[in-house]
């Protein structure tokens, strides 16, 4: 073997390893796979679900607990989508997997003017199709394949065109209670997934087969953080420690705080505390 060929498949194996350790240190920091669960893979043919399924599979084999994995696509009948790719591919790799058959693009090409961003109402579709088999089916969690830069776009995104402080949890109860989502890539850098699916050569079915919009603001998002990483190398990862690390107090939402009631929690004044006080100001002006 050559030297280039050796020298990659050390890059892989590095890279494989830091993937499921990401994977398996998240899986145990938010407790997101039991003993008996029923796990739906969510796989658009994308890079990261790819990643998603591929690593799980890995777990399975290893994992001290007993768990199903189920692979389920959602066809959405867009022109030119290669139908043949994911039975294909699935069969080879010997998992369970369905694939969903709805017309979703006619009605999002219906409802939605010519020229306007599809992606919201076209991904609130795909959700309900999803969640609605999920229900039907016995399914005890949905596995999707948002990664650390995902989480870290949407918090920007929501604090700049929603005015919230929110993001996308790596566990997470639907609003209607019935179903549970998992993001084991969390902690996963895109760069390394990309690299991944790379060295694996996994069949990518590209996400402009509907007509995807140039210029859309998750992209801004991304070109400003990638801008920032270049500048300050580990930005990134810095902020996703910050989602990490919440201080209620120090922002300023009065249902997640109770500032009103902070009267009621005052201590009284004391010679102990004036002491303190004149103490770390002598110390001050000493120096």
């Amino acid at each position: 073997m050559s030297d280039s060929r050796v020298k990659q498949k050390l890059e892989f194996n590095k890279l494989k390893k830091r993937l499921r350790r990401h994977v398996g240190q998240a899986i145990a920091d938010y407790d997101m796979i039991q003993d008996g669960d029923k796990i739906m893979v969510c796989l658009s043919g994308g890079k990261d679900s790819y990643t998603l399924l591929d690593i799980l599979m890995n777990l399975q084999k290893h994992a001290p607990i007993n768990f199903e994995l189920i692979a389920v696509n959602l066809d959405q009948k867009q022109p030119g989508f290669p139908e043949h790719v994911l039975p294909q591919y699935l069969t080879e790799l010997d998992v369970p997997f369905h694939i969903i058959e709805k017309d979703t693009y006619s009605i999002v090409k219906e409802v939605v003017p010519e020229g306007k961003t599809t992606c919201g109402i076209c991904s609130r579709l795909r959700r309900g199709s999803l969640y609605g088999w999920a229900r039907q089916n016995g399914i005890t969690k949905i596995a999707l394949g948002h990664h650390r830069d995902d989480i870290i776009e949407t918090a920007f995104l929501n604090l700049f065109y929603g005015g919230k402080l929110k993001a996308m949890p790596p566990k997470l109860l639907s609003d209607d209670k019935t179903n549970i989502l998992i993001r084991p890539l969390s902690y996963c850098k895109e760069s390394d997934i990309a690299r991944y699916a790379d060295f694996q050569q996994f069949p990518i079915i590209p996400c402009n087969l509907c007509g995807s919009q140039d210029n859309l603001q998750r992209q801004v998002i991304k070109d400003m953080l990638q801008s920032w990483d270049k500048q300050y190398p580990g930005r990134s990862d810095i902020i996703f420690k910050g989602l990490q690390n919440i201080a209620p107090s120090q922002l300023a939402d009065t249902n997640l705080f109770d500032f009103v009631g902070l009267e009621n929690k005052r201590l009284a004044a004391t010679p102990e505390h004036d002491a303190a006080d004149i103490g770390f100001i002598e110390a001050a002006f000493s120096r």
